[in-house]
């Protein structure tokens, strides 16, 4: 408890010490240095205000580092005097944290990261086994990052489709070491959906429990894909696929959509689906050709090509994926689905066994030379 406590308390004290002028490089180390001592100390000795807590020893070590070094004359106004102990202040400054962390002049890997560390509260030992990189490296990548944005001042506007994409490349990355980065990301988006009333927050939180509503069924026990059609229905988490649909129907009733609610609609109509046979496809399709003009990807128009090979047949599908550029990733894969789909075998084993050596990970090049496999046994 003391663990889940601490990182839901890690933004507020960070802001904190931020707002009372302390550098975010060095506020954020101090904030990891008191995280260190609760963890320490909690279990046998809780305090009464934890936030109040972590601000003051926070600020102590903040001091103390100032203190030792050469430019203390710089900062002599800052260490003059320590504020009391007392209870902390309720103002909630996640919000700029989170602006700070997705900062524009960051590369997205490094936004993710100092996300992860500074709003988080994860370790950077936690970071780095979740991304199997070096935990040096991330300590490398995360002192870069805070020092880009060392100088950026607390109070500047800043972007909320920045922070989601951000959010969204941690959602992504799903499960490695110990830590759940897509549940991490749901508990993240929550808090920002707490600081922030906007749709396109609300849409990427439904859109996020929608999709970890179907985790457990992705994947076979022996860690195979398990395509969408195929996959357990029964088994799909009930009571996330309400709160998403809940969350998302109330963020279109506002009338401002955008990307995440769009995405969200569709993986909206597929959980509602009692089978495979029984999906909208005429819907999502509808709802691929609003994500089409909202933004224009060339990936959503590869996943519309195949809705279209649903709702309106494998021809059709497959004119639809004739205007795109082949060598989109999955580009191959959908060609080798529609027409297999269109009853042309020869030529869907054929691209089946070509998309599989351009998959960009084992579990997908496995799936596909299976399917090619599949397809040649039967044929022959």
């Amino acid at each position: 408890m003391t663990g889940a406590l601490l990182r839901g308390l890690t933004p507020g004290v960070l802001g904190v010490l931020v707002r009372r002028g302390a550098p975010f490089a060095a506020a954020e180390d101090a904030v990891q240095d008191a995280l260190v001592e609760a963890l320490r100390t909690w279990p046998d000795d809780p305090p009464r205000d934890p936030k109040g807590w972590l601000v003051t020893v926070a600020w102590r070590r903040f001091l103390d580092a100032t203190r030792a070094e050469a430019a203390r004359r710089r900062r002599e106004d800052l260490v003059d005097e320590e504020p009391a102990p007392g209870p902390a202040p309720a103002v909630d400054d996640t919000l700029q944290l989170y602006f700070l962390c997705a900062h524009p002049s960051l590369t997205p890997s490094s936004a993710v990261a100092l996300t992860l560390r500074a709003v988080g509260g994860l370790t950077t030992r936690q970071i780095a086994q979740a991304y199997l990189v070096p935990e040096a490296t991330m300590a490398q990548r995360i002192s870069r990052a805070k020092r880009t944005v060392s100088g950026v001042r607390f109070d500047q506007p800043g972007d909320v489709a920045t922070v989601l994409r951000v959010l969204y490349l941690v959602f992504n990355e799903g499960y490695s070491g110990d830590v759940d980065l897509a549940a991490e990301a749901i508990r993240l988006i929550r808090q920002l959906a707490a600081s922030i009333d906007h749709p396109e927050v609300a849409g990427l939180l439904a859109l996020m429990l929608l999709h970890h509503a179907r985790r457990t069924t992705r994947t076979a026990p022996d860690g195979s894909l398990v395509p969408l059609a195929d996959q357990d229905r029964t088994r799909w988490d009930t009571a996330a696929i309400t709160e998403g649909v809940g969350v998302l129907q109330a963020a279109l009733a506002r009338d401002r959509l955008g990307e995440f609610q769009a995405q969200a609609a569709i993986a909206a109509l597929h959980a509602d689906a009692p089978t495979p046979e029984e999906t909208d496809w005429v819907q999502i399709v509808e709802w691929y050709d609003e994500l089409t003009r909202l933004t224009d990807n060339p990936v959503v128009r590869l996943n519309r090509a195949v809705a279209v090979g649903e709702a309106d047949g494998p021809r059709a599908g497959l004119a639809a994926l004739s205007t795109l550029d082949a060598s989109l990733p999955r580009h191959t894969a959908v060609a080798a689905h529609l027409h297999e789909r269109d009853g042309d075998l020869d030529t869907a084993a054929r691209l089946y066994a070509e998309a599989a050596q351009k998959a960009p990970n084992l579990a997908e090049r496995d799936h596909l030379t299976r399917q090619a496999a599949r397809l040649n046994t039967r044929h022959h």
